[in-house]
C-alpha cells in the first residue's frame, strides 16, 4: 500500500537508487531538488531533507525565488517511488510554467496509478488548506501526466512556450468548504 510521507534521511539509499534511474542531473518534478544540492553524502542529504521540511514553515522566509511548499515522498514498503509537492501560492514563474503542484515518479514505478493516487491525496490537502483551485502543469509531450491531471478534473487553460519548454496548464477546481471561512488561492 503506498503512502505519502515527509522527506526522511532513512530512505537515502532508496532515494539515490531512484535518482540513478532518472539519471544524475535530471530534473525531478516535485522533489524540490536543485542543481546545487549535495545529496550523495549523508550530511548533504540530511541538510537537503531539513531544507525541504523547513520550506513549509510560513514563519521563515523561503529561499529567493521560491515559495512556501510542502513536500511528500511517495513510498511503498520503505522504497522511494516518487515525490509530490504543494506550493502554497504562485509567483510569476509558477504561474507561467510550474503551477501549485509538481510530481514525479521514478521510471520503474510508472504505470501503476501511483501519480493519480498521490495527486488526489495532495488535492485533498490543498482543499484542507483553504485553496479553491490549483494550477497543475506538465510538458506538452507528457500525455501520461496530462491524463493524471484530467482524471482529477483538470481543465486545460492553454498550451504555451515557457523557459521549461512547451507546457500544458490545467486548473483543478477544489470543492468549496462552507464549514470554514477559507481564503482562496
Amino acid at each position: 500500500m503506498p503512502d505519502l510521507i515527509a522527506p526522511t534521511t532513512r530512505l537515502h539509499n532508496s532515494w539515490l537508487a531512484a535518482r540513478d534511474e532518472w539519471g544524475r542531473g535530471v530534473h525531478q518534478d516535485g522533489s524540490g531538488l536543485r542543481e546545487t544540492d549535495d545529496v550523495d553524502t549523508a550530511a548533504g542529504f540530511a541538510a537537503w531533507v531539513q531544507e525541504l521540511r523547513l520550506r513549509s514553515d510560513e514563519s521563515i522566509p523561503p529561499p529567493d525565488g521560491l515559495v512556501h511548499a510542502s513536500f511528500w515522498w511517495i513510498v511503498e514498503d520503505d522504497q522511494f517511488l516518487g515525490a509530490i509537492s504543494l506550493r502554497y501560492r504562485l509567483n510569476d514563474f509558477l504561474t507561467r510554467a510550474g503551477g501549485h503542484i509538481g510530481y514525479g515518479m521514478r521510471p520503474s514505478a510508472r504505470g501503476r496509478g501511483l501519480a493519480t493516487w498521490a495527486l488526489g491525496e495532495v488535492l485533498h490537502r490543498a482543499h484542507r488548506r483553504g485553496m479553491s483551485r490549483c494550477l497543475i502543469t506538465c510538458t506538452d509531450h507528457n500525455m501520461a501526466s496530462a491524463r493524471v491531471i484530467e482524471r482529477h478534473g483538470g481543465v486545460l487553460e492553454d498550451v504555451r512556450d515557457t523557459e521549461l519548454g512547451r507546457i500544458r496548464r490545467y486548473w483543478v477546481k477544489l470543492p468549496v468548504d462552507r464549514s470554514r471561512n477559507a481564503a482562496t488561492v
